[in-house]
């Protein structure tokens, strides 16, 4: 039974959820259309040179706009392909069938489902707990994020994901699934303070210095 939110059990398999979405070519050219809008801004001051040398050159301002509407769809054109390229190996989850014992796993990505493996392809899932706490006086909140590593034959797959569950739950959720199968999972945990912003100014500087001295 699977024991962590990450862990979902379904009929036929537990799947380890790592991002929500749907998988497949056509929506993985979908969903990277709205963000591929960035590629022309990204791009608009080479555009905006381009528009310029026209002016400075005579081109009516009609085929100014014209060519400068081209270059912004070739842009938006290529940002699109190059994301949904990109975004296709990502991993969504990975499937372990059947649903109790699994002696299958496949890794279902951005761009669909790869094949079915033996699970004992998988050789050891590495989990390492990264919390990242506020240095005194810091209002913002610690961070936490776990990096997930999964350890095939002949292949390493690694991801990081923002994460605010319990780390041993899912190490133990793992365990209990992968544990028959002889699949090692290893759970570390990595904790930092963040840095404190560095003065800009000497005068700042000075005054925290004199301030610390004091305090010791």
């Amino acid at each position: 039974m699977a024991g962590d939110p990450l862990l979902r059990q379904g009929p036929d398999s537990t799947d380890l959820v790592l991002r929500v979405g749907p998988a497949g070519p056509a929506w993985n050219v979908l969903t990277s259309a709205g963000q591929a809008l960035f590629t022309p801004l990204a791009l608009g001051v080479p555009t905006l040179l381009v528009a310029f040398a026209m002016t400075l050159a005579g081109a009516r301002a009609s085929t100014v706009f014209v060519v400068v509407g081209v270059i912004v769809g070739l842009e938006y054109l290529i940002g699109w392909l190059a994301l949904a390229s990109a975004r296709a190996r990502d991993i969504l989850r990975v499937e372990f069938a059947p649903a109790g014992v699994p002696v299958s796993l496949r890794l279902v990505r951005a761009a669909g489902p790869d094949d079915w493996l033996p699970v004992k392809t998988l050789r050891e899932v590495r989990l390492t707990h990264k919390v990242v706490e506020p240095y005194q006086g810091d209002y913002k909140p610690a961070v936490s994020t776990l990096a997930l590593e999964l350890v095939l034959r002949g292949v390493r797959e690694r991801l990081e994901l923002p994460f605010g569950g319990d780390p041993r739950r899912l190490a133990d959720a793992l365990k209990a699934l992968l544990g028959p199968a002889g699949v090692v999972v290893s759970l570390r945990t990595e904790r930092s303070t963040r840095d404190r912003p560095q003065p800009n100014s000497r005068w700042t500087s000075g005054g925290s210095a004199s301030a610390g001295s004091g305090g010791g």
